[in-house]
Protein backbone atom coordinates (compact mmCIF):
# COMPACT_ATOMS: atom_id res chain seq x y z
CA UNK A 1 0.00 0.00 0.00
CA UNK A 2 0.80 3.63 -0.03
CA UNK A 3 0.89 4.62 3.58
CA UNK A 4 2.04 8.38 4.73
CA UNK A 5 3.17 8.10 7.86
CA UNK A 6 3.51 10.94 10.87
CA UNK A 7 5.80 11.12 13.57
CA UNK A 8 7.70 8.63 11.86
CA UNK A 9 11.58 9.86 12.90
CA UNK A 10 10.03 9.37 17.16
CA UNK A 11 10.87 5.96 19.42
CA UNK A 12 7.52 4.48 17.96
CA UNK A 13 7.03 6.31 14.46
CA UNK A 14 10.84 4.89 13.23
CA UNK A 15 9.48 1.02 14.57
CA UNK A 16 6.00 1.48 12.15
CA UNK A 17 8.42 2.92 9.42
CA UNK A 18 10.77 -0.07 9.86
CA UNK A 19 7.57 -2.60 9.81
CA UNK A 20 6.17 -0.86 7.12
CA UNK A 21 9.33 -1.11 4.85
CA UNK A 22 10.32 -4.41 5.87
CA UNK A 23 6.57 -5.94 4.49
CA UNK A 24 6.98 -3.65 1.06
CA UNK A 25 4.97 -0.95 1.57
CA UNK A 26 5.36 2.11 -0.49
CA UNK A 27 6.32 4.89 2.67
CA UNK A 28 6.08 8.95 2.66
CA UNK A 29 7.38 9.41 6.01
CA UNK A 30 6.54 13.10 7.43
CA UNK A 31 8.88 14.92 9.54
CA UNK A 32 9.49 18.72 10.87
CA UNK A 33 12.95 18.36 9.26
CA UNK A 34 14.27 16.45 6.92
CA UNK A 35 17.31 16.02 9.07
CA UNK A 36 15.82 14.77 11.38
CA UNK A 37 15.61 10.73 9.45
CA UNK A 38 17.63 8.78 6.76
CA UNK A 39 15.82 6.14 5.74
CA UNK A 40 16.39 5.25 1.95
CA UNK A 41 13.83 2.91 1.43
CA UNK A 42 10.99 5.24 2.31
CA UNK A 43 9.89 8.87 0.65
CA UNK A 44 11.15 11.51 3.61
CA UNK A 45 9.19 14.69 2.88
CA UNK A 46 8.86 17.84 5.65
CA UNK A 47 5.43 18.62 6.73
CA UNK A 48 3.75 20.00 9.89
CA UNK A 49 0.99 17.89 11.89
CA UNK A 50 -0.49 21.06 13.30
CA UNK A 51 -1.05 22.40 9.44
CA UNK A 52 -4.27 20.74 8.09
CA UNK A 53 -3.04 22.23 4.60
CA UNK A 54 0.12 20.44 5.19
CA UNK A 55 -1.21 17.26 6.11
CA UNK A 56 -3.78 17.13 3.17
CA UNK A 57 -0.80 18.09 0.70
CA UNK A 58 1.29 15.15 2.31
CA UNK A 59 -1.08 13.02 2.07
CA UNK A 60 -2.89 13.18 -1.30
CA UNK A 61 -2.58 9.71 -2.94
CA UNK A 62 -2.18 7.83 -0.10
CA UNK A 63 -4.14 4.47 0.83
CA UNK A 64 -3.72 4.80 4.09
CA UNK A 65 -2.33 6.90 7.02
CA UNK A 66 -0.38 5.97 10.05
CA UNK A 67 0.16 8.78 12.79
CA UNK A 68 2.59 7.98 15.52
CA UNK A 69 2.53 11.65 16.53
CA UNK A 70 3.44 11.85 20.70
CA UNK A 71 4.63 15.02 21.81
CA UNK A 72 5.43 13.62 25.28
CA UNK A 73 4.42 14.74 28.71
CA UNK A 74 5.83 18.09 28.80
CA UNK A 75 3.33 19.17 25.98
CA UNK A 76 0.61 17.06 26.35
CA UNK A 77 -2.08 20.13 25.73
CA UNK A 78 -0.87 20.39 22.44
CA UNK A 79 -1.88 16.56 21.14
CA UNK A 80 -5.68 17.38 20.37
CA UNK A 81 -4.75 20.02 18.53
CA UNK A 82 -2.39 17.80 16.65
CA UNK A 83 -5.10 15.31 16.09
CA UNK A 84 -7.61 17.54 15.00
CA UNK A 85 -5.23 18.73 12.05
CA UNK A 86 -4.43 15.43 11.10
CA UNK A 87 -8.31 14.53 10.81
CA UNK A 88 -8.96 17.60 9.11
CA UNK A 89 -6.32 17.11 6.49
CA UNK A 90 -7.07 13.91 5.53
CA UNK A 91 -10.76 14.08 4.98
CA UNK A 92 -9.55 17.12 2.47
CA UNK A 93 -6.84 14.59 0.75
CA UNK A 94 -9.95 12.36 0.21
CA UNK A 95 -7.82 9.25 2.72
CA UNK A 96 -10.23 7.46 4.46
CA UNK A 97 -7.65 5.18 6.44
CA UNK A 98 -6.15 6.66 9.30
CA UNK A 99 -4.62 4.37 11.83
CA UNK A 100 -3.43 6.51 14.97
CA UNK A 101 -1.22 5.43 18.30
CA UNK A 102 -3.01 5.89 21.47
CA UNK A 103 -2.27 5.98 25.03
CA UNK A 104 -2.94 2.73 27.49
CA UNK A 105 -4.76 5.55 30.29
CA UNK A 106 -8.45 5.42 28.50
CA UNK A 107 -8.23 1.48 29.15
CA UNK A 108 -10.33 0.42 31.43
CA UNK A 109 -9.28 -1.44 34.94
CA UNK A 110 -13.03 -2.29 34.85
CA UNK A 111 -16.83 -1.65 33.30
CA UNK A 112 -16.91 2.39 33.01
CA UNK A 113 -13.39 2.65 35.49
CA UNK A 114 -10.63 4.11 33.35
CA UNK A 115 -7.00 3.26 34.45
CA UNK A 116 -6.08 7.39 34.07
CA UNK A 117 -8.69 7.48 36.74
CA UNK A 118 -7.10 4.96 39.30
CA UNK A 119 -5.55 6.53 42.31
CA UNK A 120 -2.09 5.76 41.71
CA UNK A 121 -2.08 6.30 38.52
CA UNK A 122 1.41 8.73 38.48
CA UNK A 123 0.34 11.56 38.66
CA UNK A 124 3.43 13.13 35.83
CA UNK A 125 1.85 10.65 33.17
CA UNK A 126 -1.55 12.26 33.66
CA UNK A 127 -2.02 15.02 31.72
CA UNK A 128 -0.67 12.79 28.07
CA UNK A 129 -2.86 10.38 29.48
CA UNK A 130 -6.26 12.59 29.51
CA UNK A 131 -4.82 14.12 26.08
CA UNK A 132 -5.16 10.74 24.86
CA UNK A 133 -8.16 10.37 25.85
CA UNK A 134 -9.64 13.75 24.40
CA UNK A 135 -8.06 12.16 20.92
CA UNK A 136 -9.87 8.97 21.22
CA UNK A 137 -12.73 11.28 21.65
CA UNK A 138 -11.82 12.80 18.58
CA UNK A 139 -11.40 10.13 16.34
CA UNK A 140 -14.90 8.49 17.07
CA UNK A 141 -16.66 12.00 16.41
CA UNK A 142 -14.92 12.07 12.85
CA UNK A 143 -16.30 10.60 9.98
CA UNK A 144 -12.94 8.63 8.52
CA UNK A 145 -12.36 4.88 8.87
CA UNK A 146 -10.47 5.13 11.98
CA UNK A 147 -8.54 2.59 14.48
CA UNK A 148 -6.58 3.63 17.23
CA UNK A 149 -4.22 1.59 18.90
CA UNK A 150 -3.77 1.99 23.23
CA UNK A 151 -0.22 0.11 23.89
CA UNK A 152 0.55 -1.25 27.16
CA UNK A 153 1.45 0.40 29.94
CA UNK A 154 5.36 -0.22 30.00
CA UNK A 155 6.33 0.54 26.20
CA UNK A 156 9.89 0.46 26.06
CA UNK A 157 12.22 -0.41 22.85
CA UNK A 158 13.09 -3.89 22.56
CA UNK A 159 12.59 -7.14 20.75
CA UNK A 160 10.26 -7.67 17.68
CA UNK A 161 8.83 -11.06 18.95
CA UNK A 162 5.56 -11.46 16.88
CA UNK A 163 3.60 -12.84 19.67
CA UNK A 164 1.32 -10.64 22.04
CA UNK A 165 -2.60 -10.57 23.26
CA UNK A 166 -4.40 -7.95 21.74
CA UNK A 167 -7.69 -6.61 23.31
CA UNK A 168 -10.62 -3.88 23.07
CA UNK A 169 -10.91 -1.61 26.09
CA UNK A 170 -9.35 -3.73 28.88
CA UNK A 171 -6.15 -2.99 30.92
CA UNK A 172 -4.14 -6.22 30.13
CA UNK A 173 -1.86 -7.34 32.24
CA UNK A 174 0.45 -10.62 32.53
CA UNK A 175 0.96 -13.12 35.06
CA UNK A 176 3.02 -11.18 37.20
CA UNK A 177 0.60 -8.11 37.09
CA UNK A 178 2.90 -6.32 34.78
CA UNK A 179 1.70 -4.40 31.63
CA UNK A 180 3.89 -4.26 28.91
CA UNK A 181 4.71 -4.25 24.75
CA UNK A 182 7.86 -3.17 23.23
CA UNK A 183 7.79 -1.01 20.47
CA UNK A 184 8.64 -3.10 18.16
CA UNK A 185 5.76 -5.76 18.64
CA UNK A 186 3.52 -2.65 18.69
CA UNK A 187 4.77 -1.44 15.38
CA UNK A 188 3.83 -5.37 14.33
CA UNK A 189 0.50 -5.27 16.03
CA UNK A 190 0.05 -1.98 14.20
CA UNK A 191 1.03 -2.95 10.67
CA UNK A 192 -1.17 -6.20 11.16
CA UNK A 193 -4.47 -3.96 11.48
CA UNK A 194 -3.30 -1.51 8.25
CA UNK A 195 -3.46 -4.76 6.48
CA UNK A 196 -5.94 -7.24 8.00
CA UNK A 197 -8.57 -4.72 9.47
CA UNK A 198 -10.17 -5.83 12.13
CA UNK A 199 -10.83 -2.30 14.28
CA UNK A 200 -12.57 -0.23 12.07
CA UNK A 201 -13.75 2.56 13.54
CA UNK A 202 -12.73 1.19 17.27
CA UNK A 203 -9.47 1.46 19.99
CA UNK A 204 -8.09 -1.73 20.16
CA UNK A 205 -5.11 -2.79 22.50
CA UNK A 206 -1.94 -4.62 22.39
CA UNK A 207 0.50 -6.19 25.74
CA UNK A 208 2.23 -9.20 26.53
Amino acid sequence: MKVVLYGASGMVGSRILRELISRGHEVTAVVRSASDLNEPKAKTVQGDVFDANSVMNTARGADAAISAYGPGPAKAEILLQATRSILSGLEQAGVRRLLMVGGAGSLEVAPGARLVDAPNFPAEWKPIALAHCDALDALKACKLDWTSLSPAAMLEPGERTGKFRLGKDSFMTDAQGQSKISVEDLAVAMVDELEKPAHIRQRFAVAY
